[in-house]
């Protein structure tokens, strides 16, 4: 059973979105971020419009590894 890793991450700008969801494709687990009412593929550079980019976003990962995918992410992550 695959487990959820969840973290808070925040875009500036669109070039940001562009940039995650470049990284987000090359991984094959489910990413899910969610910002108020909107749950949207952290794959889908469409779906990332709906977010609200001047409050922070919460990831939802769905892997049991995964480390990869949040170090090349680390700059996004809020810490």
């Amino acid at each position: 059973m695959q487990t959820v890793k969840t973290v808070r991450v925040h875009f500036v700008t669109i070039a940001d979105l562009y940039e995650f969801v470049g990284v987000a494709t090359r991984y094959p687990f489910e990413i899910v971020l969610k910002s108020g009412h909107y749950n949207v593929d952290g794959k889908s550079l469409m779906g990332m419009y709906c977010l609200d980019l001047l409050n922070d976003i919460e990831l939802d990962a769905h892997t049991d590894g995964g480390e990869e995918f949040f170090k090349e992410i680390d700059r996004f992550i809020v810490k």
